[in-house]
């Protein structure tokens, strides 16, 4: 029936594990869980050590550092089940009917996202920029996910069969933090899979730092680039490579560029600050995308 993988870094993931197998047990259906560290070395997997003794349930630790990606990817061949419910390890469930809302679904669909938010207030001053863009950018319900389906599909709560999943599969060829949803979800739409969105959140409990979400976000912001160059994507599929196409043919990407090079360490300022504000990390966001594009085809040009 179901096979719930998480994957981790440096987490205690055993609270959470205990809340999915109590909701699978009442829902009375055959499954297994299935967690996995991507060899973090933490002090945490004592506690995760425990998910061993609850039934159907097993906790791996890979000897080597696969990244985000490859670790699901591995979860996936361990699982027996033909439903997975595939879930990021830093989150929590509040509803006593989570499970159940999938199953629900499940023979309906070939992949199913239920959703994300974030808490209604910062954990603290230095967690506020990705608090505030999880909060304020990034939460949706499902009545606005459904006005652009593919587009809104992400993966941190998500259930899917196993075929749909083995034909795609997490992509490898590029290796920093973000966009594995916006690849995959493109090719969930160009295997015509049937998708659905539904109200399921789990809430985003293991909150970046200012920093660390600022550098983060910079990779996936790489990785965005390295989509629409490689033309991994299409144009539709992304907000930020529509909105950079129609700066490009007005000529207007290598001004946002220069621009954003005279400001950028004021921009950095702000957003590794305890008081980033949104409006200076979208223009951080457009500015750093022109100067990868300038660059790209400087470089392509020289060649």
């Amino acid at each position: 029936m179901l096979s719930i993988l998480i994957t981790i870094y440096n987490y205690n993931l055993f609270p959470l594990v205990q809340e999915l197998h109590k909701q699978c047990i009442e829902c009375n259906i055959d499954f297994e869980i299935l967690t996995q560290d991507d060899a973090s070395n933490s002090v945490y997997n004592i506690e995760n050590l425990k998910i061993d003794s609850l039934s159907n349930c097993r906790f791996f630790i890979l000897d080597k550092n696969v990244g985000y990606r490859e670790n699901k990817n591995i979860l996936v061949q361990k699982s027996k089940y033909n439903y997975l419910l595939i879930l990021d390890g830093d989150c929590k469930i509040t509803n006593p009917k989570f499970i159940k809302n999938y199953l629900d679904y499940c023979n309906e669909y070939d992949a199913i996202y239920g959703g994300r938010i974030h808490p209604e207030k910062s954990p603290s001053k230095q967690q506020l920029l990705r608090w505030k863009y999880g909060k304020f950018m990034e939460d949706q319900d499902y009545k606005k996910r459904l006005n652009t389906p593919y587009r809104s599909f992400l993966f941190n709560n998500t259930f899917i069969k196993k075929e749909i999943f083995n034909t795609i599969k997490f992509d490898n060829s590029f290796k920093k933090y973000g966009h594995d949803d916006t690849l995959f979800s493109f090719e969930l739409k160009k295997n015509f899979a049937k998708i659905h969105h539904i109200q399921n959140p789990v809430i985003h409990d293991d909150i970046d730092t200012n920093v660390v979400f600022y550098n983060k976000m910079k990779g996936s912001l790489e990785n965005l680039h390295y989509l629409y160059i490689n033309k991994m994507i299409t144009m539709d599929h992304s907000k930020m490579i529509t909105l950079i196409e129609k700066l490009r043919k007005n000529q207007l990407t290598k001004p946002i560029a220069m621009i954003y090079s005279i400001f950028n360490s004021l921009i950095e300022r702000n957003l590794t600050s305890s008081n980033p504000k949104l409006f200076v990390f979208n223009i951080f966001r457009l500015g750093y995308f022109c100067t990868l594009k300038i660059k790209y085809n400087e470089s392509s040009n020289n060649k």
